[in-house]
């Protein structure tokens, strides 16, 4: 089975239906046997990922900075929490721990993690697939926009669609499953 790594928001300020498509999501990938990695958070979408994995039997990784160990946000609970000396060691070993990529819903920290791993695909960094979950439209302004950059060749066509987008966890795990194997 593969370790999959989640980008999500970890603000403590969400509307409650995000933690829960968190919280399903991390079942979902325990349920199909799957390893969760994260941000190694304990709040926001973050840690109701975390704990949806555990609760249906998963494995978790966490990993974090330790700045934001001394902030008490880390994710104790997990079953490896692996802590690094920033945020940018932080993106390189959530991408070398991890055999494919799902974002759900988030802010700037979110996106920098996406762009982080898609750029590196891009580059033939690495061959991991990517999966955004846009649910409700959350993601259509930045797909929109990502659009404009590939009709004015900012962005490569072919760079474009290394990211797969979907609007339901069940399919964006379906679409990872397809292309690791």
């Amino acid at each position: 089975m593969a370790a999959i790594c989640v980008f999500c928001a970890s603000s403590r300020t969400l509307d409650q239906r995000w933690l829960d498509l968190a919280a399903e999501t991390g079942a979902e990938i325990a349920r199909r046997g799957h390893t969760l990695v994260s941000g190694g958070g304990c709040v926001g979408m973050m840690g109701a990922l975390a704990d949806g994995a555990r609760a249906a039997g998963g494995r978790t990784v966490g990993v974090i900075p330790q700045s934001l160990v001394d902030l008490e946000v880390a994710d104790l609970a997990s079953d490896e929490l692996l802590i690094t000396d920033s945020m940018a060691s932080r993106k390189t070993v959530m991408i070398d721990k991890s055999d494919a990529f799902l974002t759900l819903p988030g802010g700037l920290g979110t996106l920098d993690e996406l762009f982080e791993v898609w750029t590196t695909a891009t580059l033939a960094l690495h061959a991991k697939p990517m999966v955004l979950v846009d649910t409700d439209g959350f993601y259509r302004p930045v797909l929109d926009w990502l659009g404009a950059l590939a009709d004015q060749t900012f962005l490569k066509p072919a760079g474009l669609g290394l990211l797969t987008v979907t609007d339901t966890v069940p399919a964006a795990l379906d679409a990872m499953e397809r292309q690791l194997t």
